[in-house]
């Protein structure tokens, strides 16, 4: 089985909240991705109950395309401590990391539930599980720790 780079990170070591760069990778025509690890929480200590998550990545799906070119997709992880984010192109730590900032400043402060994309049972897959109550306050605390840009030494941006 291929080794995953995140099942090798130490995730001990870390310290979120943090935007980590994973990999970049070309493809067969020379067109370049990038693959970020957005931790919002510290992995072990603390997760996000799913409702508050699913807010946020449906908020950060469109947030995120507002203030970063060439998004292709933002996944939560599993273990529930924040995203994936894949991207055309090689944009910096720092950049990502300001876009993520501005974006949970965007939920925290301005947000209102008529702004929450796909929240029917015709445009997502579990509509009932959703918290924007959740995702504001998971925000607001995030943003009170400060988004670093380096994984392992805090450089909050």
């Amino acid at each position: 089985m291929a080794e995953v780079e995140s099942f090798a990170l130490d995730h001990t070591a870390v310290k979120a909240p943090y935007v980590r760069a994973i990999a970049e990778e070309s493809g067969l025509k020379g067109d370049l991705i990038s693959n970020f690890d957005l931790r919002l929480v510290q992995p072990n200590e603390n997760a996000i109950p799913t409702a508050g998550l699913h807010t946020i990545e449906h908020l950060l799906a469109g947030l995120l395309r507002d203030r970063l070119e060439g998004v292709i997709d933002c996944s939560p992880f599993g273990c529930r401590t924040g995203f994936h984010l894949i991207v055309w192109g090689t944009p910096s730590t720092e950049e990502v990391a300001r876009a993520l900032k501005s974006s949970l400043e965007e939920i925290r402060d301005n947000i209102e539930w008529e702004d929450v994309q796909g929240t029917d049972i015709f445009s997502c897959g579990n509509y009932k599980d959703h918290s924007l109550f959740s995702a504001k306050a998971w925000a607001s605390d995030i943003l009170a720790d400060g988004i670093s840009s380096n994984p392992f030494v805090r450089e909050v941006i």
